[in-house]
């Protein structure tokens, strides 16, 4: 059986989870515990461009606030 997430053009959806780390996964099967859907679907490059445009801290949002608390910044 073929790799899903090698298949270009494949239909993918962009998922996020609670620390806001982005992925795509293959449409149609279920997706993981943790993460849910953003909306956006496509073939893998539009969801991989999506996700480069929304995802512009790699830092999980626990440890952003953490940082902030730190600095004594507002998140």
């Amino acid at each position: 059986m073929p790799n899903p997430f090698e298949d270009e053009d494949q239909t993918f959806v962009v998922v996020v989870n609670e620390e806001g780390q982005y992925s795509v996964w293959p449409e149609g099967r279920e997706i993981p515990a943790g993460f849910k859907s953003t909306g956006k679907r496509g073939k893998k490059r539009e969801c991989l461009d999506n996700i480069e445009e929304n995802w512009t801290d790699m830092r999980p949002p626990s440890l952003r606030k953490k940082k902030a608390q730190k600095n004594g910044e507002e998140e």
